[in-house]
């Protein structure tokens, strides 16, 4: 069974499509953080190794991998094609 993680907040590009908007994805607490690129996200979510997802408005969102033009991204089940509640959350710090 895979380990459940939170995304508590993404890094964006200067890209303005929403598929290209993401390049890394963060968590955890206090001295305990986490970051990591989009790409290695999509490859643990298809190994199955982790399953992440996302709090908003107090509701679970599982975090999935979709395509679009033959490019992969990640995305909410709930969202449509865009990712928007994973672009809702805050910048990671980048450190």
């Amino acid at each position: 069974m895979a380990t459940r993680i939170r995304i508590r907040c993404i890094n964006k590009t200067d890209r303005y499509s929403p598929y290209d908007r993401i390049s890394h994805v963060g968590g955890g607490t206090g001295d305990h953080r986490w970051r990591q690129t989009q790409e290695q996200t999509i490859r643990e979510i298809e190994n199955g190794e982790y399953e992440y997802y996302v709090e908003v408005d107090g509701e679970t969102a599982d975090v999935i991998v979709a395509t679009k033009d033959d490019r992969k991204y990640i995305k909410t089940k709930p969202d449509g094609e865009q990712p928007n509640n994973l672009l809702s959350l805050p910048e990671c710090p980048k450190n």
